[in-house]
């Protein structure tokens, strides 16, 4: 008994050396600003690995009565819900009813213990990404149009961390971690008890290191196209274990079969279909730990049969030495992602506008949801942002729309991730760790 507790002893020293070590070695800085990481020519600077990988996590506080997040120049927020679970992503029916998953990763299968995975999971913790998921779906519904959902309902329960959802010839796809699964949908219904059909399996597994899944259907309703995380950071679990990962999959309804679309992304997420040009984008969080400055997320559209470099390689032709062995073939046709979104923001929600409210100077442009970052110093991400576009591309710098996520006590009073657009033409931003869906709209 006495040697169990000289190891339990001397493995706590171990965790508080390491600790210390992640506190007080870990310094690393950013050599440029955020905003030198966005465009379609973001500055890329060479590598800078750390033997401790940089961790700067805002701790999570949520927002004290009355608070709320600073919206940008000519714009209000307010407080579309409260009080929800986790709040992660978001769906708008045509009726004006809004879906919001309630959700996070499912329970990890024990693979034994790890100092860097202890470490991970102590500091996601205070940044409030631990909590237990809900595995539920909540209907929200503003009947009076007066900008708060005055009642909500249990939309779909018992659920296998669901994430994206799409509506198509009244189907409604959810995107569980492991599967896409549809159920039939009436205008108007508030909550559906009747069995899911699978539709396609999804990779997932005991690492199923980004679980999130995204989906989004065609205009014909033929196809589904979802998203699919790597199961590490640069493949350091066995190029094996990313088979069909880091990638955009589709479905074809009809035959149900699954075929890769676009590969080489690291964690896509926010699927969105240009209006002008027809285009399939998505919003892709980059590999983390060689620099505060590298790399940084995007959002590109995705051709079929395209290779956006990960793990080999980032923003075309930049290798990755810590990928072995590499794959010059594959870097030789890596596609340059169109638009930088900045080092490690955790751009995640992507929705583009094509509503009426906010004018025409926001007209085909994209709205962007930036998690925050963990990887870098100083933090960067943490708002909301929108990109102007202009004949299907990107055509200036972005603009903030909601700001003052971090508090001045520099913590974290909400994180923002999905985003969405009204029957109103409003902006819709989930809040993870505020647990609200705020909604932004023109000042007059």
């Amino acid at each position: 008994m006495r040697k169990v507790l000289v190891s339990i002893a001397t493995l706590f020293l171990l965790l508080l050396i390491v600790g210390a070590a992640l506190v007080f070695f870990g310094q690393e800085q950013a050599t440029l600003t955020a905003e030198q990481g966005y465009g379609s020519k973001p500055q890329l600077p060479k590598p800078n690995p750390t033997l401790i990988p940089t961790v700067n996590i805002a701790d999570a506080s949520g927002w004290a009565p009355g608070e709320t997040p600073t919206p940008g120049g000519g714009l209000v927020v307010g407080a579309f819900a409260t009080e929800l679970d986790h709040p992660r992503w978001l769906h708008v029916l045509p009726n004006g009813d809004v879906l919001v998953a309630e959700t996070n990763k499912p329970p990890k299968e024990d693979t034994g213990f790890s100092v860097r995975g202890f470490f991970m999971g102590m500091f996601m913790s205070r940044a409030g990404a631990e909590v237990a998921s809900a595995n539920r779906i909540t209907l929200l519904r503003d009947a009076d149009g007066d900008g708060v959902a005055e009642t909500r309902s249990v939309f779909l329960q018992n659920l296998n961390s669901p994430f994206g959802m799409t509506l198509s010839n009244g189907m409604l796809y959810v995107a569980n971690t492991d599967a896409i699964v549809a159920f039939t949908y009436k205008d108007g219904d508030t909550t559906l008890t009747t069995e899911g059909e699978k539709i396609a399996d999804l990779p997932a597994g005991p690492i199923n290191h980004h679980w999130t899944k995204d989906v989004i259907a065609n205009a014909e309703g033929t196809k589904l196209y979802v998203t699919v995380g790597s199961n590490s950071n640069v493949g350091e679990n066995g190029i094996e274990a990313e088979t069909d990962r880091a990638a955009v999959l589709e479905v074809d309804l009809a035959s149900r079969q699954l075929r890769q679309f676009a590969s080489g992304l690291r964690n896509p997420n926010g699927l969105s279909w240009q209006p002008e040009s027809g285009a399939l984008w998505v919003a892709v969080n980059e590999r983390d730990e060689i620099g505060s400055d590298l790399v940084p997320d995007y959002m590109t559209s995705v051709k079929d049969g395209g290779f956006y470099g990960w793990p080999y390689s980032y923003f075309g032709a930049h290798v990755d030495d810590r990928v072995k062995p590499q794959r010059p073939d594959l870097v030789e046709k890596a596609i340059v992602p169109d638009y930088a979104l900045g080092p490690h923001t955790a751009s995640l929600g992507l929705t583009f506008y094509t509503g009426q409210l906010f004018g025409a100077q926001y007209r085909n442009g994209a709205f962007v949801g930036q998690h925050g970052s963990w990887n870098r110093r100083p933090r960067s991400g943490y708002k909301v942002i929108f990109v102007p576009f202009a004949k299907g591309q990107p055509s200036g710098p972005p603009k903030d729309i909601l700001i003052g996520f971090i508090g001045g006590d520099d913590k974290a009073r909400g994180r923002p991730v999905g985003v969405a657009v009204d029957r109103q033409g409003a902006l819709l931003v989930a809040d993870d760790v505020g647990n609200v869906i705020w909604r932004v709209t023109p000042a007059n």
